[in-house]
């Protein structure tokens, strides 16, 4: 009944009508946060070969460590796939960006082998898939992009916006 009221009202008076792209419109995306957890999950799988060549293996500290960084890496690949997946699904549309479907389901793939591993080329490779993201992100909001080195370790080269 109030539906039948607004269409109606609608029809009447010609309101100017709103879109949003998502549930709140408030157009903040930014693929950051998912490319500071990706680095994040290299960073805990560094930590992991590190304490992997101590000879400590039998100590509590080292089970302490080794769980701690296990599931820190754990739950930053799944914070960048989520991450990844709100920009995807709330922000780019098929038709005009058809290719980054291929992306995304990359990194998804790559996210869950980081999630079952502690391979570090996984890792790297799902650090460059995210950067890649970001790059395309950025180029469709008209911003250059720039590769630097992160300032905090692994120190891997990222793609920020050139503002």
């Amino acid at each position: 009944m109030i539906h039948k009221l607004l269409v109606s009202l609608d029809h009447r008076f010609q309101f100017e009508q709103a879109y949003a792209h998502c549930d709140i419109p408030c157009g903040i995306y930014d693929p950051a946060p998912a490319q500071i957890a990706a680095l994040t999950v290299v960073r805990m799988m560094d930590l992991m070969a590190g304490l992997e060549s101590s000879e400590d293996k039998g100590k509590s500290e080292y089970h302490n460590s080794m769980s701690r960084y296990i599931s820190v890496k754990e739950e930053h690949a799944e914070k960048a796939k989520h991450e990844i997946r709100v920009i995807w699904g709330d922000y780019f549309k098929k038709e005009k960006h058809p290719n980054v479907d291929d992306l995304v389901q990359k990194i998804m793939q790559l996210g869950s082998k980081c999630r079952q591993t502690s391979d570090r080329d996984a890792g790297l490779a799902f650090v460059d898939a995210i950067n890649e993201f970001a790059a395309i992100f950025w180029e469709t909001k008209g911003v250059a992009t720039k590769r630097a080195k992160a300032p905090y370790a692994p120190s891997l080269e990222m793609v920020y916006p050139n503002l």
